[in-house]
This record gives structure tokens, sequence and C-alpha cells, in this order.
């Protein structure tokens, strides 16, 4: 008896990205991140087409290996991962789970409304980034360069605990 196989969905196959996690912050998944743009299945063929959340960003191939594994697990062969740079990547399409994934994870999420290089409004106030620990507003940047290229480094000033910080990405 042969056995005949079915092509995959592509809601099945946006259920198992879910489980595909970033490698740089692993309590989220890729989805969460909203670096997945699309999916198409055209029969067999699955094209999954991601964007980085930095241009040159070094998780991107790592991700990509983790999509492929992922998939492969579950049968799928013919796999198409597409890089898709435009539109370029922003935290808006981070997930609102994602974003309180962060902040339980200690990482203080993007603030909406603000750039990427400097936290100052309009006014050149700085934007208050909430401290993942304590939840003070009472913080400051301590290096716009924080453990990745996505991340700044601050400090509360209330619990004293050093932060990182996920920057906004416009």
């Amino acid at each position: 008896m042969v056995e005949q196989r079915v092509a995959p969905s592509e809601e099945r196959i946006w259920h198992l990205l879910e489980e595909v996690s970033d490698p740089e912050v692993p309590v989220l998944s890729i989805l969460d991140l909203g670096i997945v743009r699309a999916v198409r299945v055209e029969g067999e063929d699955v094209h999954v087409t991601i964007t980085p959340t930095y241009s040159g960003c070094p998780a991107m191939n790592t991700i990509a290996t983790e999509i492929r594994l992922r998939l492969l697990a579950e049968g799928i062969t013919k796999l198409q991962i597409h890089n898709q740079l435009s539109p370029a990547w922003t935290t808006d399409w981070m997930s609102q789970a994602g974003r309180e994934k962060l902040e339980a994870y200690g990482i203080a999420p993007p603030v909406d409304g603000t750039a990427t290089g400097h936290l100052l409004n309009l006014f050149g106030e700085d934007t208050a980034v909430r401290c993942p620990n304590c939840k003070s507003e009472h913080t400051h940047l301590v290096s716009q360069f924080g453990s990745t290229a996505c991340k700044a480094h601050y400090q509360c000033d209330d619990c004293l605990e050093p932060f990182d910080y996920f920057k906004c990405h416009a």
C-alpha cells in the first residue's frame, strides 16, 4: 500500500512557525517578532518570506535553518525561504503577546511612537522606558548599544537594576 502525502495548508505552516524561537530572545517566536511576512503553499511547495529586524542581522541564517528544520520534521521537504528587505521591519509588527513576553523576560518592549536613534519626543524630553523589573518609568539610557544591535542598555533609577530595551525601529 502506497502512502499518499497530503499537501500542507498555510494555516498548518503558520501554526508550526509559532514554535520557532528567535535565537537572540528565545522567549519570542518569530511570529511574536513579526518577521514572517508571508506563507504561500503551491501544491507541495512551501514558500516562507521573512524580514530581518535589522539589515545584516546575524540571526537570520539561524532563523532560516530553524524554520527549515521545524518544517522538515513535519515531512515538508519542498521549502523555499525568501528574505524580504522592503518594506523594512518595524517594531509595529511585533505582537502584543510578544511585547508582554519581552517584559516578563526582563527586556523592556519598544515604546510606541519613538524613533530608532534617540528616544526624545518633539520637545526634546526623554521618552519614558518602563523598567521590566519594578515597572518604574524613572529610568535612564546607559548605552545606545545593548547585548545585540536591536537593544539599548538602560538602568532603573528606582530599583537600580540594569536592563535591555528592545529599540523601536520604524
